[in-house]
Order: structure tokens, then sequence, then C-alpha cells
């Protein structure tokens, strides 16, 4: 039931200029659907619902070391023949092992069964600490609360970084998490209230991202050495500050690139970088394009 509500709130409609997407649940058995909180779902779509879909998510489902029937794994394979993006949440990765679409590439699941994937389907590189892997047409995400980071991360990929924020922010959710092991926050708030200082020091670097914000200045303003900020910080948000710093100006640029037309060379300048050359090449790295590139895919200016 967590994934069926992750992916109907993440692909909501929402108006205020976001996307708006043709949502619908599919089975191969339509009517009731049984749900592990015992409240059962109706879904009143077949499998001929696929056909026409851009995006399929394979959901996890109770039963999934038994392969799911030949014809869902046919209709999952003609997804992607016919050029669909297909994705799986959590075990919904084994229905794409299953359908032989994962073979030759690196995909993950919840980190229980990671072991279970790659014991029964060897062609599969799995990478158990991700918290989704991205190989083009073909997605997949580990468990439970990770199908957000999977679903924000395809809305990111398709309509950049404004559309994914927007979505998170109305989800009460982070903007954005890597995909590996360290959960890089764009903007991330201590919980633990003892932690307040920290917060402020935070809150104060996204202010002042135009300047050069070393550990030990950022140790300073917390009025703590700066082994203890750097444990402190890595308990707060799951990273260390030089990552954090990178992903935020990176971030930052990329919401300027999109909503504003200002020249990216004052980009640059406002997110921390000493030149638009040294933005292209961190940016390159991070997105595979050009800021410019970037642009013109995702701008939302007039």
């Amino acid at each position: 039931m967590l994934a069926v509500g992750i992916v109907s709130e993440v692909f909501a409609p929402r108006g205020q200029g976001l996307p708006a997407f043709d949502f619908a649940l599919c089975t191969d058995r339509p009517g009731p659907v049984p749900t592990d909180v015992g409240v059962p779902v109706t879904i009143d779509h077949g499998l001929d619902r696929l056909a026409a879909a851009d995006l399929v998510i394979a959901l996890p489902w109770a039963d999934f070391r038994t392969p799911p029937a030949p014809a869902v794994l046919a209709a999952f394979a003609a997804a992607y023949e016919r050029g669909a993006l297909v994705a799986g949440h959590c075990v919904g990765a084994f229905a794409l092992a299953a359908a032989g679409l994962l073979d030759g590439r690196r995909a993950t699941t919840h980190w229980r069964f990671a072991e279970l994937l790659a014991r029964r389907h060897p062609a599969v590189g799995v990478e158990p600490d991700a918290l989704y892997v991205d190989e083009g047409r073909i997605a997949t995400g580990a468990g439970a609360a990770a199908g957000f980071d999977l679903c924000v991360h395809l809305l990111r990929r398709e309509y950049g970084a404004a559309v994914a924020n927007a979505v998170a922010r109305d989800m009460v959710l982070p903007s954005h998490r890597d995909g590996g092991q360290a959960q890089y926050l764009a903007a991330p708030v201590p919980e633990d209230g003892r932690d307040d200082r920290l917060a402020e020091v935070l809150a104060w670097a996204r202010a002042h991202l135009d300047e050069p914000l070393p550990v030990a200045e950022l140790a300073r303003r917390a009025m703590m050495s700066k082994r203890s900020f750097a444990r402190r910080f890595a308990a707060a948000t799951g990273t260390t500050p030089h990552a954090w710093l990178r992903d935020l100006r990176l971030s930052t640029a990329e919401e300027l690139l999109e909503t504003t037309d200002l020249p990216v060379e004052e980009i640059a300048h406002r997110v921390g970088y000493g030149s638009a050359a040294v933005l292209r090449e961190r940016f390159v790295h991070r997105r595979g394009v050009p800021p410019r590139s970037y642009r013109r895919s995702f701008s939302r200016t007039p």
C-alpha cells in the first residue's frame, strides 16, 4: 500500500504550471486487489492499459519470489520495446529481471532482498547500497520510502529541477537525495533540537553561496571544532560538508538555469564558482551536459 501511495501522490494532478499526468493502476486481474494493510484496492485497468503508457512502474507485491504471470512479463517487455520508460520500485525489480529487462544492466532493490536478486539473476549487476539506479529507459529503486527518490528523480530527469523541487516541496520531502549511500540533501533540516546551531549555520551557508565557505568557517560559526562539526554534520545530513555544499551549489545552479535568464557567468558567481568554466566542468560531471544545453532543455522562462 505504501508503494501505491507513493506513485499516486508523486504523479497526482497539482496544477500551478506543473505537468499533468494521466495516472492509472493496472493489473492482470482487474477487480479488488488485497494489500498488506488489509484494505483492498479496486483496480479497473488490465494490462492493455500499458500499451499507451510513457512510464510503466512495477510495484512490489507479496509473492515476489514467484515470477509474475507470463502475460505480465510480456507486457513489461512490450512496453520497453515500443520505447516506454520502465521502472521497478523495491521488489518490483524482480518482475523486470524475470522479464529479462535487467540483464547486463545495473539495478537495485530493497537491501534485504538484494542478495536474492543477484543469486536468481546473475546477469544483473545488483547495487544493494543505491537508492535508485538509472540505466536510461530502465530504472530501479530501493525499498519503502526510496520510491519517492526514484519517482522524484524521474521527474527531475524528464522535467528539470524546478518541477522536481516543487513536487517534493508539496510532499514535504527533501528535493534531492543522491543515488548512492551518501544522501545529499539540498536543504537538510536537522530534526534533533540540540542541533539548532548547526541548522542556523546551514541556513547561513545557503544565503552565502557566493562566498568560499570553508569548513573551518562553518565550524567556527557553529562554535565547534572542525572534527566535532564534521561528526555532527554527518549525523544531521548523512554526508560531509564538502559534498553538501557541492550539491547545494549545483542544485541552485540548475534552478537558476531553469527559472531565470541570468548569464551563466552570473549564475556561476551566485553559487560560488570562480568562473563559468568551473561551473561548466562541475555541471557536466553531474548532469552529463553543459549548463547552456541544460537550459535549452529545461528552461521555464517565457
